[in-house]
């Protein structure tokens, strides 16, 4: 049965199909982001926020999120995190 994970502002996705839960901020993984965009392949899922987290798919989709990897992976292993006031109203 599939779970959902919340990736912030109401957005869920598949933990099924999760590969990776990576930070934005190294080079390559910037590399992807942009390809991915090219390609019609991303999920901006932040709300005109910072992307602080980028998620991959197994379909090759990169879904970005405004929560923290961390955040993420906990939720993904399935550790409860409290929902933190205002934690999805960072700027």
């Amino acid at each position: 049965m599939a779970r959902l994970m919340n990736i912030g502002f109401g957005n869920a996705v598949n933990t099924d199909k999760v590969v990776a839960v990576v930070n934005p901020e190294a080079a390559p993984i910037k590399r992807m982001v942009q390809q991915a965009k090219e390609d019609g392949r991303v999920i901006d899922a932040t709300q005109g926020r910072r992307t602080k987290a980028v998620v991959v798919t197994q379909e090759d989709h990169i879904i970005l999120s405004a929560l923290q990897p961390e955040t993420l992976m906990k939720r993904f292993s399935g550790t409860a995190v409290p929902e933190v006031k205002g934690e999805e109203d960072e700027p």
